[in-house]
């Protein structure tokens, strides 16, 4: 279920970080509200799962799976450019992500 729960927590980290972009600078009030339940949904399934899962796995992952998703909502819905190299380093960051996993034992 912890396994669960930081999938759920990175995922409202690209909530988060999508709609505060939504907000322009927290002037959309509807965006900036979005923001902060998806901050606050974020922390709750990170602590969530931190009481089960060692911090020094939890937290990269959570912010890699934060970090891959806002990328790819960046290039998929605001038409970001994203270059060759930097496709490289993403896959490097999702090889790092699965890479914490395997070797973490849990």
């Amino acid at each position: 279920m912890a396994w669960i729960e930081l999938i759920i927590a990175g995922l409202f980290e690209v909530v988060w970080a999508s709609t505060m972009k939504l907000s322009h600078g927290f002037t959309k009030v509807n965006f900036a509200l979005l923001t902060l339940v998806g901050m606050i949904a974020s922390f709750y399934f990170l602590a969530k799962a931190s009481k089960v899962l060692p911090l020094s796995m939890a937290y990269p992952i959570w912010t890699g799976v934060g970090a891959v998703g806002s990328i790819l909502v960046g290039w998929l819905v605001f038409k970001e450019s994203i270059s060759p190299i930097t496709w490289f380093f993403i896959s490097l960051l999702i090889i790092g992500i699965i890479g914490i996993k395997v070797s973490s034992g849990h």
